[in-house]
């Protein structure tokens, strides 16, 4: 269950009481005349199923709220009511399965700005990999692994597509290019103030390291990887569980990557520069597409949920007593 809040101005308020108390799915709707301030309008608050919230949104924006006023969507933790519990099985769909596209949008746009925290997580996470690379440690890959903030600006890049947000593919675009050049190159300083003091040596870079070796050596199998782990996180992000995400951040190996890049460049070793920045384009470009891919498919099947809510409603308002 869902929390609607608007602030609306006084002029559309009854436009927007009326789209909401004639939907099915809108339970606990009230409406608080001039408790708006800034700016000046009225409070209209309403319960509705996850399942609902698109055509809802849609419709209010449509309306003209949000030039104006304010919508505002949160979840409901805990909620005992009759009628929501009818509301909520009347409207098709799973409130599991069902995908707030505001929601995700606006958290696509929040994780992939371009600011220090993002920029500060992307370089230590950077040079954490290439201090694993160096002690051939996959326990600190793994952690580099799950400190990288990358997947949600890369997730972006197919979310903008699909929702047709060129201003979304430009954030995400410009923080995935500015993200890790700036951590390669911090990285690639590092390494050369390490080489420099003798703590790290051109042989340990280019020595066998069988537990690291994939992070220079990418085959199908990278690409094949990048492509089912973005697909699990994209439902992640779109749906109630956020749980698969952990599991993305451990799968990829772009973090590792450009780690080992900064080292290649560093002691000036052209192979591992080549292998780890093909592995790093393999699997943004995996995780891009399996990410549009997937958030499409989800698109197409609650279009046909859209649909089929959209027909529930024309029959009951059609019934008697219906206002």
């Amino acid at each position: 269950m869902q929390h609607l809040r608007i602030t609306s101005p006084r002029d559309l308020t009854p436009a927007v009481v009326d789209l909401l108390r004639q939907d099915p799915a809108v339970t606990a709707l009230t409406c608080v005349p001039g408790a708006a301030l800034v700016p000046e309008g009225d409070l209209v608050e309403a319960d509705l199923p996850r399942e609902a919230v698109n055509e809802v949104v849609d419709a209010l924006r449509a309306i003209g709220v949000q030039h104006e006023g304010a919508l505002h969507v949160v979840p409901v933790a805990t909620w005992v009511s009759r009628p929501a519990h009818e509301a909520e099985k009347q409207t098709p769909g799973s409130s599991t399965d069902a995908v707030v596209w505001a929601e995700v949008t606006q958290r696509a746009f929040d994780e992939s700005e371009l600011n220090w925290t993002y920029l500060t997580f992307m370089t230590l996470a950077t040079l954490i990999a290439s201090i694993a690379i160096v002690l051939d440690s996959q326990v600190l890959v793994i952690g580099a692994m799950v400190l990288g903030p990358e997947f949600v600006p890369v997730a972006a890049l197919g979310l903008a597509l699909v929702r047709r947000r060129p201003a979304l593919l430009r954030h995400a675009g410009r923080a995935l290019v500015v993200g890790f050049a700036v951590a390669i190159a911090t990285a690639t300083l590092a390494a050369l103030a390490a080489r420099g003091l003798g703590w790290v040596t051109v042989d340990q870079v280019t020595a066998p390291r069988p537990a690291t070796a994939f992070i220079y050596s990418p085959d199908k199998w990278s690409f094949i990887v990048a492509v089912i782990a973005a697909a699990a996180g994209a439902l992640s992000l779109t749906s109630g569980k956020v749980g698969g995400l952990s599991g993305v951040f451990i799968s990829v190996t772009t973090i590792p990557a450009a780690g080992n890049v900064a080292l290649g460049l560093a002691f000036g070793v052209p192979d591992e520069v080549r292998g780890s920045a093909l592995q790093l384009l393999l699997n943004v470009a995996g995780m891009a597409a399996a990410g549009w891919l997937t958030l499409a498919f989800q698109q197409a099947v609650w279009s046909r949920a859209s649909a089929r809510r959209a027909r529930l409603v024309a029959r009951l308002r059609r019934q008697p007593g219906a206002e």
